[in-house]
């Protein structure tokens, strides 16, 4: 009887659950087995995207390359700041350019003459017009604005009514499509409407101009009658060979843009930036030795056979750092001796060494002091000679421009990159698709959805063993339980007899 107590079968005493569990562990091997190459296959697809990724900013990185600023950017300075400075393109001509500069643009404005209010009797902008005691009364009405800008006339219309305050007005003034900033200002009592673009585009008169059957509303109440500014930017180039006009506070001549600050006089010289041009194709070379560190060093990794990745039940068992240092070891050797890579790498290389013929001076990027590493285990790695590629900058940057970009019909070191790692990235995709692709897509994709199916059904396979375990040793205890009924029965005819 002390049998039947212990934790199991009802009747065997048997721990009937951690038999089924066993019984159930060893049937499980093969599903174990399945999740562990479907987690594979979840990193191998992830670790061929996370190296698509490297190759499309090194693709971003080689269209940078192709701007001319990146081998022959400028450097400007002033010997008078105070009076102008000024920015470069790459297109510049080298030398100092003499200006002076004898008017700033400014920006067109009315304010009113006096305080709009009654003495003793301020308004309140933000209340109904007709609660405002107004030094000068209005009358309702409408009114139309005009301007002048760099696109052209504008006119709109706008109405007085008693019901509406001075700020609304100020606001639908704002919101109109006029170039006009409006706004009352409280301690002096006034109203400016200011143009937010300098210049005079209207030679014959103002660059504020009021019109309408209501315009004293403008002109009496609001006092805007005077309007002051709307001037050109004036400087003579050269020491005066050329009077130059402009509507801003800057001007672009030959590639250099003048940026005016005050009058006076000053010379811009603008020179090679040679630092930032080698810096610029020193960093594109480094990029793509990262590449090739990285890329080699995932094709050479052997998988680590002692560490398998881990069921989610072995994961329950085990700390969050555990499970990283196991995972760490379980994810080598994905992208092991994988030939689209290799390959990639390889017309790379190649790409890097191929001849360029252009009208420029150099055809091949040895000629400005760009070669491969002697080391072998660089695995291609290029290398510069800083003194001889800042030669070639210093002497010829167009030259070297082309070299990288190439010229007409030719196509240059980066544009012949930027093949090789569209053929590369496109074949990576073809195996791993990309975060928006669906996974029937794309041939891992196809293996994990292949493998989910097979998990699933063996899984279905699983739970109808487990039922007829449990279905076995049900009938098994129903059978031991019948058995000692039968027992203790006779048992106890055999007692009453004696």
């Amino acid at each position: 009887m002390a049998d039947l107590m212990r934790v199991g079968g009802l009747a065997s005493g048997m721990n009937t659950d951690e038999i089924v569990t066993q019984l159930m562990n060893a049937e499980r091997i093969p599903l174990n087995k399945m999740e562990r190459d479907k987690t594979w296959l979840t990193w191998q697809r992830d670790a061929y995207r996370d190296v698509n990724k490297q190759l499309l900013d090194f693709k971003t990185k080689s269209l940078e390359m192709n701007y001319a600023s990146s081998y022959n950017s400028k450097l400007t300075s002033s010997t008078n700041e105070n009076v102008a400075t000024a920015t470069a393109s790459s297109g510049a001509g080298n030398g100092k350019y003499n200006i002076n500069v004898t008017q700033l643009a400014d920006a067109a404005y009315k304010v009113s003459d006096n305080s709009i209010s009654q003495a003793g009797n301020k308004i309140d902008a933000s209340g109904k017009l007709s609660d405002q005691s107004f030094k000068t009364p209005f009358s309702e009405g409408k009114f139309t604005i005009k301007t002048y800008g760099k696109d052209g006339e504008k006119s709109v219309e706008f109405e007085v009514t008693n019901d509406k305050s001075l700020n609304d007005i100020m606001k639908e003034i704002n919101d109109a499509d006029l170039g006009l900033r409006a706004f009352y200002e409280k301690s002096s009592d006034k109203i400016m409407i200011e143009r937010t673009e300098t210049g005079n585009f209207n030679t014959s008169g103002n660059e504020i101009e009021f019109s309408g059957s209501n315009s004293a509303f403008l002109t009496d109440t609001l006092g805007l009658t005077t309007e002051t500014g709307g001037n050109d930017a004036k400087f003579s180039y050269n020491n005066g060979a050329l009077d130059i006009t402009s509507n801003d506070n800057s001007y672009t001549l030959n590639g250099v843009t003048f940026n005016f600050q005050s009058t006076g006089s000053t010379t811009i010289d603008v020179s090679s930036d040679v630092d930032t041009a080698l810096q610029n194709v020193k960093d594109y070379v480094e990029s793509y030795n990262k590449i090739v560190e990285d890329l080699n060093e995932q094709v050479a990794q052997r998988k680590n056979r002692d560490y398998s990745p881990l069921t989610e039940k072995e994961k329950e068992g085990m700390e969050e750092k555990q499970i990283e240092l196991w995972e760490e070891q379980a994810k080598k050797g994905l992208l092991y001796s994988d030939s689209v890579i290799q390959n990639g790498l390889s017309n790379m290389r190649t790409q890097w060494y191929s001849q360029v013929n252009t009208s420029g001076k150099f055809d091949l990027i040895a000629d400005i002091g760009i070669t491969t590493s002697k080391n072998f285990r660089d695995g291609g790695k290029l290398e510069i000679d800083e003194e001889k590629l800042r030669e070639a900058l210093t002497e010829d940057p167009a030259s070297v421009q082309k070299l990288f970009t190439g010229e007409g019909n030719v196509k240059g070191l980066t544009d012949k990159l930027r093949d090789t790692v569209n053929s590369t990235t496109d074949a990576i995709e073809r195996k791993a698709g990309n975060v928006s692709s669906g996974p029937e897509s794309y041939t891992i994709g196809e293996n994990i959805v292949d493998l989910q199916d097979e998990m699933d059904e063996f899984q279905n396979r699983l739970n109808k063993i487990e039922d007829r375990y449990w279905s076995q040793f049900t009938e098994m205890e129903k059978a031991i339980q019948k058995m000692n009924s039968q027992s203790q029965q006779i048992a106890s005819f055999g007692f009453s007899n004696y």
